[in-house]
């Protein structure tokens, strides 16, 4: 019986960037267990573990021999691969050469009557501390990184400097060789804490060996200390910390051993905006802010620390200079600005490209104030909110040339709020001008009122028509202008009632552009952006647990608004599920109507030819038609689909009663012509054949 093992592998660098350490875990889960199991060596379980200076895979009930295999593979037949006298040809030699066998192996066998030629091939089982290094070797190669770098005179990459190695088969050690180092059973501790080395006298041990050595070696408990940390300090002080999850995740993945600590700053620095603070604290420093029991921003934040406990102290001075510093910066940068009115800063948005053949920010800018105008009065506003729509569109980039947004980037448009509140522009402006970047992700609150949202639509999609009009729409996965995200954000707002029609903004957008002198046709972009937003609404719609049918049966009637799609889906989806099969029953009609019709005969029927079930028919159809634009000039998708549910008894009738090829020319051309009236009620509505196909 074969001995089971435990194997242990250890890549020891140089600090990893925090983000590229999370991706390589996610990577190892998969590389390790593939690379054992591609040379059949059989193995338990497989646990990754990873710190910023180490990637660990732990690898139980490794056997001693990989696994014997015994294959046949079936080639060309027999007539192929030999010639008249039996020779073997070109397709048989190179059939035996891709199989690693000799040509003489091949064997003939009938099969289905037919002979191929086989290629049996028996792979013994072999010893796998022997296997062991070109697997691990492969695994550290197999590791893909956003960035890597050579160090020293090796040719070898990885994202850092590798250090040290450590590759166990229980007490064996495994040569493994990478970068000028071979592998043996001596690690390192935390860098300050416990640097080693420290030897590993068997592979179960490495990890308690690491983690005495003040090393929390998995990104889960990385996270719970950070965590459990956190709470004690909410305790400490009586406030509530914001953990953003990609900081969070960050800080995990920058210690080996964190501690959480509480610093103060003056209050004097929170009469600058909080925003400013706050990014400060997290994005710059990596800090976490602490609010007081009404959200109020307090002077207290956490710091999570690689460094000694037993120093906290220091540590918590040497932080608390580094925040004083950067809030200094912010203060005098934000007096600084408002030494200024936010208008002042408009012209200097001349000196920050927007893109290459698109001009300016302040080129922006007016396209902006030209469709906000369009948006306003295509919505209905009224004169003030137009006017407020018009005037934040006009200094909504304005923050962008400011002192404190170029130091602290995250807060554009927030800043640009202060600074119009200061200017005494109105709150509404004021309001919009912070808005008017949102939705900012999926799930992001909209702006707050419809002049936010008339100057974050003009905002979106000036950047969307631009760039399609200069050839830099997304393309695949690539969408380096987050275009994607911006569409997600219209459709959102316009779902959320804003109501303006996309297909008149994107004409005014284009114009805007086509004014200002930039050469593109209009006719093929307007197609593709318009396109672009159908596309994002229908994966929003499959995304939101609409059916595939449903959307296309609601595109397949040209209808190009979002607002309009979207609610005529739901609809649609709404009147399925509330009576299955009595929609199913009338698709299925539908699409028997539609199958038979002939739209050349047009749809005057001449009722004189007619009988009892097609004058039931054509009434109902009439009927139906009358409600179904009534309740489409409302909006009201609900009621269009219960006006085509009425619809279902008397084509049931019609095509029970009457025989539609009547020998009889003018009586089958009249009842086809009916066909068509039928099948025409449905025409603005959806095509319902689409959906008759998954009733079926």
């Amino acid at each position: 019986m074969s001995i089971l093992h435990t194997l242990a592998f250890e890549i020891g660098t140089e600090e990893i960037p925090a983000f590229d350490l999370h991706k390589a875990t996610l990577q190892l889960e998969k590389l390790v267990p593939a690379a054992l199991d591609e040379v059949r060596i059989p193995h338990g379980d497989v646990a990754i573990y990873t710190t910023p200076r180490r990637l660990i895979a732990m690898v139980s009930d490794v056997a001693d021999t990989t696994e014997a295999l015994d294959e046949v593979f079936r080639g060309p037949s027999a007539k192929i691969a030999f010639d008249a006298d039996g020779n073997p040809t070109k397709a048989a030699a190179g059939f035996a050469r891709g199989k690693g066998v000799d040509v003489d192996a091949l064997e003939r066998r009938e099969e289905h009557g037919v002979e191929y030629v086989f290629a049996p091939r028996s792979v013994p089982a072999r010893d796998v501390a022997e296997l062991l290094p070109g697997v691990l070797e492969g695994v550290i190669e197999g590791i893909s990184w956003p960035k890597s770098c050579r160090w020293g005179t090796t040719s070898e990459y990885f994202s850092r400097p590798v250090r040290w190695l450590v590759a166990m088969l229980d007490e064996r050690v495994i040569p493994v060789s990478f970068a000028g180092l071979t592998a043996g059973s001596l690690t390192r501790g935390h860098r300050f804490l416990a640097p080693g080395p420290h030897e590993v006298a068997t592979a179960a041990d490495l990890l308690s060996v690491v983690e005495a050595a003040h090393v929390v070696t998995s990104e889960q408990a990385r996270e719970q200390v950070i965590r459990v940390g956190v709470a004690q300090a909410e305790a400490q002080t009586g406030a509530r910390a914001e953990l953003p999850e990609k900081t969070l995740l960050e800080v995990t993945n920058l210690c080996e051993q964190p501690t959480v600590l509480v610093g103060t700053f003056d209050e004097e620095f929170l009469r600058v905006p909080e925003e400013i603070i706050v990014d400060a604290m997290l994005m710059h420093q990596r800090y976490f802010p602490l609010y007081d029991a009404n959200d109020k921003l307090t002077n207290n934040f956490i710091v999570v620390s690689n460094g000694d406990p037993a120093h906290a102290s220091t540590i918590i001075d040497g932080n608390e200079r580094v925040v004083r510093a950067r809030l200094s910066d912010a203060k005098f940068f934000y007096e600084e600005d408002l030494k200024r009115p936010l208008e002042a800063y408009v012209d200097h948005l001349d000196e920050v490209v927007f893109q290459e053949t698109l001009g300016t920010m302040k080129a922006k800018t007016d396209r902006i104030v030209a469709l906000a105008k369009h948006l306003a009065c295509d919505a209905g506003l009224s004169e003030a909110d137009a006017a407020d729509a018009e005037r934040a569109a006009y200094l909504a980039k304005a923050d962008l040339v400011t002192n404190a947004v170029v130091e602290f980037t995250s807060v554009q448009g927030i800043m640009g709020s202060y600074y119009a509140e200061a200017a005494n522009e109105s709150a509404q402006v004021a309001r919009a001008i912070a808005d008017h970047y949102r939705p900012r992700f999926s799930g992001d609150e909209p702006p707050a009122s419809n002049v936010g949202k008339i100057v974050a639509t003009a905002d979106k999609l000036d950047t969307i028509c631009g760039l399609f009009a200069v050839g830099q729409g997304p393309t695949g996965s690539s969408d380096p202008f987050a275009l994607r995200r911006s569409a997600i954000g219209i459709v959102a707002m316009l779902e959320g009632g804003l109501p303006v029609s996309l297909t008149a903004a994107i004409d005014a957008a284009l114009s805007t552009y086509q004014a200002a002198g930039v050469e593109f046709d209009r006719d093929a972009v307007r197609a593709e952006v318009s396109d672009f937003f159908v596309t994002r609404t229908k994966v929003m719609l499959r995304d939101g647990g609409c059916l595939p049918d449903a959307v296309d049966a609601v595109l397949a009637t040209g209808v190009e608004e979002p607002a309009q799609i979207i609610a005529r889906t739901r609809a649609l989806e709404a009147a399925r599920t509330n009576a299955p099969d009595a929609f199913d029953n009338l698709a299925i009609a539908y699409a028997r109507a539609n199958n038979l019709r002939d739209a050349k005969l047009g749809v005057e029927v001449d009722e004189a030819l007619t009988a009892d079930a097609e004058r039931a028919l054509l009434s109902a159809a009439d009927e139906a038609a009358a409600r179904v634009s009534e309740a489409l000039a409302a909006d009201d998708y609900a009621a269009a689909l219960a006006a085509l549910s009425a619809l279902r008894a008397p084509i049931d009738a019609f095509f029970e009663d009457v025989m539609i090829m009547d020998e009889d020319q003018a009586v089958r051309e009249n009842r086809l012509r009916l066909l068509n009236r039928f099948v025409a009620v449905f025409a603005h509505v959806a095509d319902f054949g689409k959906m008759a196909k998954s009733a079926k």
